[in-house]
């Protein structure tokens, strides 16, 4: 549209009046009452812990207990247990105290044996025996084998066994005389002998020429010859008779040796007839007692093994009856009850067992059955395994190997270390059927990790023990708590607590739990302050632990952890960290958040602050753009952004440039308690409007303004509090929670002594427009049927001013436009604004 086609607009003045500031009309501080739970220890039906029996089972978790009684006692397939939620120390010793209270019946668990695998030594035999029976077995084994080896020999040089082998040479000897002797007649006959020669260890058999009735050698004879002492006729019989005698001779000797023969192996097999009588006399007992066809074939392969080895003469390297010996790797009293293993170390040798090897000269290595050792998960074998799920998963292929083992219900021992440089050979024993159950104890987080990333779990692990952080906050639950702490005097031998200790104790415990009517069931932590609290008494003196040791056992761990604490409130209290605790300003608010100190937490104030301007750009959070802000921190600044479109309900978009931050933070932030406290900021440096310094604020909002709760609130109120001593109270001070959170107050008697005093505040809103106006003194202001604020209230001039930056950035965009087409300079004159639809800047506050 050219200039000259414009129609002129009117431009009548518009008349507004600057809202001013208004009471406000947000709810009064919260009472001092209603800021700290008190346990009145009159209510408590005892002096002191003395009189009052200790706690037997566990303590406001019958669910959990009833679930876990279900998976204890059920034979169903794959009901392994996960205890989830139980937190604090000795949680795996209140476990193992709750399955013995349940008195769990198991059928009876096996004993369990490997041996030596004679056709394949590798590969080692598993034996299972009746309950009790396996150290029996392997000591009636060990005194056969000691038999094989010192005294079977001996067994056969009886008087009995020498008769059977004389008798045995007579007659084979009577057969040798039978060939042996026609042959030597002959030879004299003929004028010669048969002589033995020894050459070497050889013995040999040769023909000689007899002269004068004697033998002499061949050579001698020849000499005699040619010295004409023998005539030719003579010389010549003999050298006749010597090769047709000679040819006789192999024959005889033929004979002779088969008949040698069949004697060696005649008095062989009369030494292992009786060897394997003997022995067989041996095993009747053995086998009698031990009936089975394993230990059957075990036994007829140790006799097989004893008469073909343990007899012969050559020496043996080593204790050849190492192979005879029983390795038991688990074993069973008659009395033992249902075994309950706890697993602090599971390694996957200590899981599994182990293999362990034996080294030999040069790099050789060598495992047999008696160096295979059982782990927990067969020593378990009848009864239950209770692991911590996070310390199985820390372990390398530990997880792995469990879920296999649970879901094939069989147990493969391997060697300790698969990664040793050398490798040898190892032997991979028989597999082991199991029939256990797994205790696994851990978070809601681990379990929610394993159920989504195992497909095995869910399956393997059907029983789920949901164990509560918190009990009931009643006259009972603080009863109970009084028994707690009985059972930990008497077993650990402190004094007895009487019953204000008891009632410190327990409201320590509702300050833990943080809820509402609620007390904490993690007596890990109450007990360690009981036994700090018993500790002071006995350094004063005291013959029992009243509140007073209980308050100074609770202040001495706060001391011990909280430098960072001190450090944050010395660099507030010198200006390092600036943060106002009076005065008004504009775009800056106090939030709170909580830091960690094992399991301490402290909480400060986080100065917030926010800038506005016109622009496209939105709102930004300076965080994330510098990659500190977390992901729940990230989702509530995103929420924040849609809270701002419901407030701000205008028929034209949201034309302006905001960033938040929170101001000297240099690590990461994350929650999003501080989004309550960032709306305040953005609506207070959109209206220019300032905000009380003097009030910090914490809670989450959702996107319709609503304050939500947040953790860690007592924490946060005592922070802020701390700031405001050591900066000087001023009476006005104080803090802003969710509504929601005004349950689960408990706070340091000095700060509810002063809320009393009036020299601090704790107010309790349920949306946003009350912050608001506790922060301005402005009323924030309720939505008219045509979804714009009343005149004079904050959000109308929040929306009055959401417009103006619209305005002026819809006249920027109208400007560039205008230039493009060449219109002049006067912008005033050619875009002829109407100031009834584009407010004058005399509107921002």
């Amino acid at each position: 549209m050219s200039k000259s086609e414009r129609k002129p607009k009117s431009r009548k003045k518009k008349e507004s009046t600057p809202p001013g500031p208004r009471l406000p009309l947000a709810p009064a501080p919260l009472p001092p009452e209603a800021l700290r739970w008190r346990c009145d220890p009159r209510d408590l039906p005892f002096e002191t812990t003395a009189d009052v029996d200790p706690v037997v089972g566990v303590i406001g978790q019958e669910g959990a207990v009833e679930a876990l009684r279900f998976g204890l006692e059920t034979n169903a397939p794959s009901q392994n247990i996960f205890v989830r939620g139980l937190t604090g120390t000795g949680r795996m010793t209140l476990i193992r105290r709750l399955m013995e209270e349940i008195r769990l019946a198991c059928p009876a668990a096996q004993d369990r044996c490997y041996v030596h695998n004679f056709a394949h030594p590798d590969r080692p035999r598993l034996i299972t025996l009746p309950r009790g029976r396996a150290p029996e077995f392997r000591r009636r084994i060990d005194e056969l084998a000691d038999f094989i080896r010192d005294d079977l020999k001996v067994a056969l040089t009886s008087e009995g066994m020498r008769t059977r082998w004389q008798a045995l040479e007579a007659e084979t000897q009577k057969r040798i005389d039978a060939i042996v002797k026609p042959f030597e007649a002959a030879l004299r006959e003929a004028g010669m002998a048969l002589v033995t020669l020894a050459a070497g260890s050889v013995m040999q058999t040769a023909l000689f020429p007899l002269v004068d009735d004697k033998p002499v050698p061949p050579e001698e004879f020849e000499g005699l010859h040619r010295n004409g002492q023998v005539d030719d006729a003579v010389f010549q019989e003999f050298l006749a008779n010597r090769d047709r005698f000679e040819q006789q001779l192999r024959e005889v000797t033929a004979q002779v040796n088969e008949i040698r023969r069949q004697h060696a192996e005649a008095s062989g097999g009369v030494r292992d007839r009786v060897a394997r009588s003997i022995l067989d006399e041996l095993v009747r007992g053995i086998e009698k007692d031990f009936a089975g066809p394993d230990v059957q074939r075990f036994l007829n392969e140790v006799i097989d093994d004893a008469v073909k080895y343990g007899l012969a003469e050559h020496e043996q390297k080593g204790d050849f009856t190492r192979r005879y010996r029983v390795n038991v790797i688990l074993s069973h009293a008659d009395g033992d009850s249902c075994p309950i293993v706890i697993e602090n170390n599971p390694t996957l040798s200590n899981l599994l067992g182990s293999i362990d090897r034996r080294f030999g000269p040069g790099e050789s290595v060598h495992s047999d059955h008696l160096m295979i050792r059982a782990g927990s998960l067969l020593q378990a074998d009848g009864g239950f395994l209770i692991l911590e799920a996070r310390d199985v998963l820390r372990e390398a292929a530990a997880w792995k190997v469990l879920m296999r083992v649970l879901r094939t219900g069989r147990l493969e021992i391997v060697p300790s270390d698969l990664s040793a440089p050398w490798f040898g050979p190892l032997v991979k024993p028989e597999p082991i059927a199991l029939n256990l159950k797994v205790v696994l104890i851990g978070s809601s987080e681990l379990y929610y990790l394993l159920d989504g990333m195992d497909p095995d779990f869910p399956l393997m692990f059907k029983v789920l023990a949901d164990f509560d952080s918190v009990i009931e906050r009643d006259r009972e639950g603080v009863v109970r708590y009084g028994e707690v702490l009985a059972r930990i005097a008497r077993e650990e031998g402190l004094p007895p607590f009487d019953r204000t200790a008891v009632a410190a104790l327990a409201e320590h415990g509702a300050r833990i739990a943080a809820r509402q009517g609620k007390l904490t069931t993690r007596f890990g932590r109450l007990a360690d302050l009981a036994r700090e609290a018993a500790f002071v008494a006995a350094k004063a003196g005291g013959g029992q632990v009243t509140a007073v040791e209980v308050s100074e056992a609770i202040d001495r761990s706060k001391r011990r952890a909280n430098l960072p604490s001190r450090r944050f409130r010395e660099l507030l209290a010198d200006g390092t960290i600036q943060v106002r605790t009076s005065g008004s300003v504009v775009g800056q608010i106090n939030g709170l958040a909580v830091l960690q100190a094992g399991a301490l937490t402290y909480g400060f104030p986080a100065r917030i602050t926010a800038t506005i301007g016109p622009g496209t750009a939105g709102v930004i959070n300076i965080e994330r753009e510098a990659a500190l802000s977390g992901a729940i921190h990230t989702k509530g600044f995103y929420i924040l952004g849609g809270l701002l479109r419901h407030l701000l309900r205008t028929v034209h978009p949201l034309a302006f440039d905001a960033s938040l931050a929170f101001e000297q933070s240099y690590g990461g932030i994350d929650g999003d308690s501080a989004s309550g406290a960032e709306i305040c900021c953005l609506l207070s440096s959109l209206t220019d409007v300032p905000l009380r310094q003097d009030l910090a604020m914490t809670g989450a909002i959702d996107q319709h303004g609503h304050i939500l709760p947040v953790g860690g609130v007592n924490e946060k109120i005592e922070g802020f509090y701390d700031t405001c001593h050591d900066i000087g109270l001023t009476g006005s001070q104080g803090v802003i929670i969710p509504q929601a959170n005004a349950g689960d107050l408990m706070l340091r008697p000095d700060v509810v002594e002063a809320c009393g005093a009036g020299r601090f505040r704790v107010h309790a809103v349920q949306r946003v427009h009350e912050a608001l106006e506790l922060l301005t003194g402005w009323p924030a202001g309720a939505r008219l049927d045509d979804l714009s604020y009343p005149e004079g209230t904050l959000l109308g001039l929040a929306t009055a001013q959401a417009f103006y930056y619209w305005a002026q950035a819809a006249r920027g965009a109208e400007a560039l436009a205008a230039m493009e087409e060449g219109f002049d300079s006067d912008l005033d004159e050619d875009l002829d604004w109407d100031e009834d639809v584009f407010p004058p800047s005399d509107i921002k506050p």
